[in-house]
């Protein structure tokens, strides 16, 4: 899906056709609808297909007439009933005229500028555009980070509990392996934004200066936000996997306490319980033998119960 912006007195309209200082937000297109596209603005369309594959990394392409800079941004998706977090690249293309925007995915950053919720935004100031885009990725990406806390926080409150251990640990595996990705792409994004710094291939402006600084900072906090939140979710796996290995190794000593308890009896049972003359038996040869037996078997059960008591392995 392809669609044209214009800001024109603060408000962004939406346009039928190609204008000087236009937005073309490109949405999960495909070839025959990206091809007007590239062919208005002399771009190979190898290069905005690249921003639809989920493979490609972030980087800077500069043309002649167009360049295009790639970055990773936070997306969700449900998986197993489950909201998990991934990153999906975002091309930004800088061509004559126009600013182009190509991703496979409807995704609130570019929204929050067509709700108008960015200040300053216009269309026709595409270096300051691509900064504030790219800005906000960098506050989304900060956000889901918080969000992910909130989750190993969740988890880390149920490790008292004592179910839902193994979906907890595989939840925080999925949490750590979305702050790798993360952690990944944000350094990614971090050289690409120094390299926008440097090249004079794309114009720089004094007043977006600080907006490119901002970005920078952005980026910077975000790396140690993930950096932080993955060596948490190190320690709080590292604890639920002690927590649960105690468990196991009490149910084992519990086990072991009431085996060695049954095996008074068993031991008792299967003496007199050979083919053998009762003579030299025990009360082998009394009327009431057997009630002597096993009442003797029975305190002698509870006198193992309480010295297994005593060294707390009841």
């Amino acid at each position: 899906m392809v669609n044209i912006y214009e800001t024109e007195g603060g408000k962004l309209n939406a346009l039928q056709d190609f204008e000087e200082g236009c937005w073309v937000k490109v949405t999960a297109a495909t070839m025959w609808e990206m091809e007007p596209v590239a062919k208005k603005y002399n771009i190979d369309i190898e290069d905005m297909r690249a921003a639809l594959d989920e493979e490609e990394k972030s980087r800077i392409v500069l043309e002649d007439d167009y360049t295009l800079v790639l970055v990773d941004i936070p997306a969700s998706e449900i998986q197993h009933e489950k909201k998990v977090y991934t990153t999906i690249p975002l091309g930004l293309i800088l061509a004559d005229g126009a600013i182009i925007t190509i991703c496979s995915e409807d995704t609130p950053i570019l929204n929050t500028f067509i709700k108008s919720h960015v200040r300053y935004f216009s269309t026709k100031k595409r270096t300051r555009f691509v900064y504030q885009i790219l800005l906000n990725s960098m506050t989304t990406y900060q956000n889901v980070l918080r969000s992910v806390d909130n989750r190993r926080l969740a988890i880390e409150a149920r490790i008292g509990e004592e179910k839902e251990d193994e979906a907890d640990l595989v939840e925080l595996h999925d949490l750590e392996s979305t702050l790798v990705y993360f952690e990944t792409s944000l350094r990614a994004a971090g050289m690409v934004i120094d390299r926008l710094r440097r090249y004079k291939h794309i114009p720089q402006f004094p007043e977006d200066e600080d907006l490119l600084e901002d970005v920078q900072v952005e980026n910077r906090q975000a790396i140690e936000m993930a950096t932080i939140y993955r060596e948490i979710i190190d320690g709080t796996s590292e604890l639920m996997s002690n927590v649960i290995n105690n468990r196991l190794n009490n149910t084992m000593k519990y086990l072991t306490s009431i085996t060695l308890v049954m095996a008074v009896p068993t031991i008792i049972s299967g003496l007199y319980g050979m083919n053998v003359d009762t003579i030299g038996m025990p009360f082998g040869s009394m009327k009431m033998g057997f009630g002597i037996i096993c009442g003797l078997t029975f305190l002698l059960c509870l006198f193992i119960l309480w010295i297994l008591w005593r060294k707390r392995m009841l």
